[in-house]
Parts: C-alpha cells; structure tokens; sequence
C-alpha cells in the first residue's frame, strides 16, 4: 500500500513538473512550492529550497494516504482489491473531485488552473496514474497476505 501511494505520487508530480515545464517553463522548484502554497500560503513561493522540499514531502505524504485508505477500504469492501482495472480508474476519478473541490478550495492553495488542457489530462492522470496504481498495489498487497 505504502508502494502504490509512492508511484501513484511519482507519476502525479512528474506530470505536473513536464506539464507546466513544457507549457510555461515552470520549475519542478516552483511546483513543489505549489504544494506547499496549500500550507502555507503565497508565501510558500519565497521559501526557496525549504518550502520546495516541503511541497514534496506533502505531495508524496498526501498520495500515501490516499493509498492507504483505499487499502483499509479494501479490506471491508473487497471488490476493490479483486478489481483493481475497473475500481482503480473510478478511485482516480473521485480523488480528482476530493482534491479540486474539496480539498484545494479549503486550503491556502492558489487557484486551480482552468487550461482546459491541463484538467482533461489531469482527469486521465488520476484515473490511470494515480488510482489504477494504487488499485493494483492494493491488489498485490492483499495477495501477498
């Protein structure tokens, strides 16, 4: 479980850094300090390498929990671990709507995007790069029990 959430989180933080890098040359040290504008406010963006590296910690703490809980889900609703194809894509879909309309709204974050672009591949990203893997993590984890 602790797996899924690191890939899952690896595959979400390269994208975003590729994205933004290619379309607007934005740093992988401005993304991570993105992050860490949810904490910490616009003031996230003149911490330098200190709020940069706290943006990753809690990019990578955030997908870990992610997979954590659909791991302990699993556990009562065992469908999601024996379908991981199926259920993994749909966890994406919802985590995308948690994060946009929940979570980020609540936080000190800065807007999201609206680059119609950046949020069709963002719903594709967490469908099949965030929720599939940790989906099939969850999967391997209940077979190896």
């Amino acid at each position: 479980m602790i797996v899924g959430g690191l890939v899952a989180g690896t595959f979400d933080i390269t994208y975003a850094c590729v994205f933004w890098g290619v379309k607007a040359g934005v740093s992988p040290e401005r993304i991570f300090q993105s992050v860490a504008a949810g904490l910490l406010g616009r003031s996230s963006f003149s911490g330098g390498a200190r709020t940069a590296a706290l943006g990753l910690f809690l990019h990578y703490f955030i997908a870990t929990a992610m997979s954590v809980v659909y791991y302990f889900v699993s556990r009562w609703w065992t469908v999601l671990h024996r379908r991981p194809w199926f259920f993994g894509p749909v966890y994406g879909l919802l985590l995308y709507l948690i994060m946009n309309y929940v979570v980020l709204p609540l936080s000190r974050a800065l807007p999201s995007s609206k680059n119609l672009l950046w949020i069709v591949l963002s719903v594709v990203v967490h469908m099949f790069l965030i929720g599939t893997p940790i989906a099939w993590f969850t999967h391997k984890a209940h077979h190896s029990d």
